[in-house]
C-alpha cells in the first residue's frame, strides 16, 4: 500500500525536527505543528534558497509561497507552483495568494515568461499577456523563443534558467504540468524509443548519485536528430542529440529516457 508521504519528495515535504505544517500532523514527527501562510511574490524574480544559501529554485512574479517560519528578513515555506522548498527574502513577498487573471506570454516583456498578473499591469504592453487558460500548444516553439538565454543553475525563468527550468516554463506555457527537478520530469507522460523520439517530446539523462541538489539534465526533443536545452556556458542553445549524449554518458548520466505528455 503506498503511504502518503510517498507521493512528495521528502525535499518538497514543509518539515523538519522543530516544525511541520500542519497538513503532515500525524504523518512526519515534529516538535510543532503550524498552519501555512499564503504570500506571493511582488517583484520580477526572486531566488529560493537552501538552508546554505545556495540558491535551487526561483519565484515568478505572482506566484505564491506558502510560508512557515521566518528568520533574519527571510522566510521559509513552499512554492506553491512547483512544490520547491527553502527561503525566500521577505521583502520580496506580499501578504495574501490573489488569483492570477493573466499569464505573462513575451519573453522580453517587463515580467519574466509565466508571471501571473491579476490585471493588466502598467509597463506590460497588451499582446505581452495572455488570458489564463489561453495556453500555447508547441513546447520547442516555447522553448526557441529563449535561445541565447544565459545558463545559471537553480533559475527557471525568460532572464536566465538551467536545463530542467527551460523544460519547466515551456510546459507551464502550453497548460501542462511543470515538475522542476529532471528525475519528476522523466515520470511524465508515457516512455518511448530513442528511435520513435519527436518533436516536443522530453529528454533526461539521469544523474549519477552524488552531493548535488540537481538529479539529471533535461532537453526538448525537436527532430530525430536535434534537441533544445540549457547548459553550462553556452546557455540555451540547439544540439546533436548524439553529441549530447555522448558528452552526459561520458560524464557518468545515465542514457536517455525520452518521455511523451
Amino acid at each position: 500500500m503506498t503511504d502518503v508521504l510517498d507521493l512528495l519528495p521528502p525535499g518538497d515535504r514543509l518539515a523538519r525536527p522543530d516544525l511541520a505544517e500542519q497538513a503532515l500532523e500525524g504523518l512526519v514527527r515534529a516538535e510543532a505543528y503550524r498552519a501555512t501562510e499564503a504570500m506571493h511574490c511582488r517583484v520580477a524574480v526572486a531566488d529560493i534558497l537552501s538552508d546554505d544559501a545556495g540558491r535551487i529554485d526561483q519565484l515568478l512574479y505572482g506566484e505564491i509561497f506558502d510560508v512557515l517560519d521566518r528568520s533574519n528578513g527571510r522566510a521559509w515555506g513552499r512554492a506553491r507552483r512547483d512544490g520547491v522548498v527553502g527561503w525566500v527574502v521577505l521583502d520580496s513577498l506580499s501578504s495574501g495568494a490573489p488569483l492570477a487573471t493573466y499569464r505573462v506570454a513575451a519573453v522580453d516583456a517587463a515580467l519574466p515568461l509565466n508571471a501571473l498578473v491579476i490585471d493588466v499591469k502598467a509597463g506590460l504592453a497588451e499582446d505581452a499577456l495572455r488570458p489564463v487558460g489561453d495556453f500555447e500548444t508547441d513546447l520547442v516553439a516555447v522553448a526557441a523563443r529563449l535561445l541565447g538565454r544565459p545558463h545559471e543553475l537553480g533559475a527557471r525563468s525568460s532572464i536566465s534558467t538551467d536545463c530542467s527550468g527551460l523544460v519547466q516554463q515551456a510546459l507551464l506555457a502550453c497548460g501542462l504540468p511543470g515538475p522542476r527537478r529532471s528525475d519528476a520530469q522523466a515520470q511524465l507522460g508515457h516512455t518511448v524509443s530513442a528511435s520513435d523520439a519527436r518533436r516536443g517530446d522530453i529528454a533526461v539523462w539521469l544523474a549519477p548519485n552524488g552531493d548535488h541538489d540537481w538529479t539529471g539534465h533535461s532537453a526538448l526533443v525537436i527532430d530525430g536528430e536535434r534537441i533544445i536545452h540549457a547548459t553550462g556556458g553556452k546557455g540555451v542553445v540547439i544540439e546533436p542529440l548524439a553529441e549530447v549524449e555522448a558528452q552526459l554518458i561520458a560524464d557518468g548520466f545515465a542514457a536517455a529516457v525520452f518521455r511523451r505528455l
